[in-house]
């Protein structure tokens, strides 16, 4: 595997959409199922996605 900042940068922003994505299944599991806990579960997940993907975001800035 090559390392090179653009990669990082990338991989950074899909996986915080992948966990996005996630954490929104699970928040809506936890409502078809009436369970607090997964829906808090979702909703940290779902913000951990959103950070991640803003790391991605600065890096590719810092990249230029």
């Amino acid at each position: 595997m090559t390392s090179s900042t653009g990669t990082t940068s990338t991989h950074d922003e899909v996986e915080g959409k992948v966990h996005q994505i996630k954490g929104s299944i699970k928040q809506g599991v936890a409502d078809l199922t009436n369970n607090p806990n997964l829906h808090d579960e979702g909703t940290a997940e779902k913000i951990d996605g959103k950070v991640q993907e803003k790391i991605g975001q600065v890096k590719r800035v810092f990249e230029k």
